[in-house]
C-alpha cells in the first residue's frame, strides 16, 4: 500500500528478518504450510532445526505474496524487483560444495540474487561469481538514463568477463578473492596465504602453475583492498 502511493519513480528497500532466530511464523499467516522434513535431510542440507527450515520457507511464502500484491498495482510492469541476502550462514556445506565452503567459510558469503522484471528480462540462471557491490551498477544499467559509476562494482549484464568477488573477514584479518575456480586468501596480520578449489572438478595444479595463479589472485586482492581504502577519502563524482 505504501509503494502504490508513489506518483513518481522511486527506489524502495524492504528488509526482512524472518529467517533469524527465534524462527517464529506470525500467527496471522495461518495459510503458510509447515512441511515436515526428516532430521537426516535437515542436517545434510545445513539446517540446525525444523524451525529454521520453516523460517527459510516462510521467506519464499512472503516473496510470493508480495509479488502477487504488486502485480495488481500500476507500477508493476515498470519496476525492477531485486531480491538479495545480506550474508550467508556458516556451517557444514559438504553435501553440496567443496571443502572451502566449510573450512574457509565460503558459505558465509553465499547469498541469493534474483532480478525480477518480466518486461525487461528473460528467465535465465547464472552461476558465475559476482559480488554485492555489483548490484547497484547492474540496476543502473537496466534503467533508461545513462549513469556514471565511480564504484568497484560492475554491470552484470555487460560483457565484463571478470567473474571475481572480494572477500574480507575483519576479525581474523583475512582478505582474498574468489572466482569461478579458486578461492585465494591472505592474512594481513601474519605471513600466511591459501589457494583452494571453489568448485567441484577443479584441483589445485602443480607448484609452478599454482604459484602463477596465486600471484595473479594476490595482485588482484591487494589492488582491490588498497583501492577500497583510497576510495574512502578520494572517491567523488568530480
Amino acid at each position: 500500500r505504501m509503494l502504490s502511493k508513489n506518483q513518481k519513480p522511486f527506489f524502495a528497500i524492504i528488509q526482512t528478518a524472518d529467517n533469524h532466530r527465534p524462527f517464529e511464523i506470525p500467527a496471522q499467516d495461518s495459510d503458510f504450510l509447515k512441511k515436515q522434513v526428516s532430521p537426516d535431510s535437515l542436517s545434510k542440507y545445513g539446517f540446525e532445526s525444523l524451525q529454521e527450515y520453516h523460517a527459510f520457507s516462510y521467506t519464499d511464502y512472503c516473496i510470493q505474496h508480495f509479488i502477487e500484491a504488486a502485480k495488481k498495482e500500476r507500477y508493476f510492469k515498470n519496476t525492477i524487483f531485486v531480491f538479495i541476502g545480506d550474508h550467508g550462514v556458516e556451517g557444514n556445506a559438504s553435501a553440496m560444495y567443496p571443502d572451502a565452503w566449510t573450512e574457509q567459510r565460503l558459505s558465509d558469503e553465499h547469498i541469493p540474487l534474483l532480478f525480477y522484471a518480466p518486461s525487461l528480462l528473460n528467465p535465465a540462471i547464472h552461476t558465475e561469481t559476482v559480488s554485492q557491490i555489483d548490484v547497484l551498477p547492474t540496476i543502473a544499467g537496466m534503467l533508461q538514463p545513462g549513469y556514471s559509476n565511480s564504484t568497484l562494482g560492475r554491470d552484470l549484464f555487460s560483457d565484463n568477463k571478470e567473474h571475481t568477488a572480494f572477500i574480507m573477514y575483519h576479525a581474523p584479518g583475512w582478505i582474498g578473492v574468489v572466482n569461478d575456480q579458486y578461492f585465494y586468501r591472505k592474512n594481513i596480520r601474519i605471513n600466511k596465504e591459501e589457494l583452494v578449489p571453489a568448485t567441484f572438478g577443479v584441483n589445485v595444479p602443480n607448484e609452478l602453475q599454482s604459484d602463477s595463479i596465486k600471484n595473479q589472485m594476490r595482485l588482484l586482492t591487494d589492488a582491490i583492498y588498497q583501492t577500497s581504502k583510497w576510495m574512502l577519502l578520494h572517491n567523488s563524482k568530480d
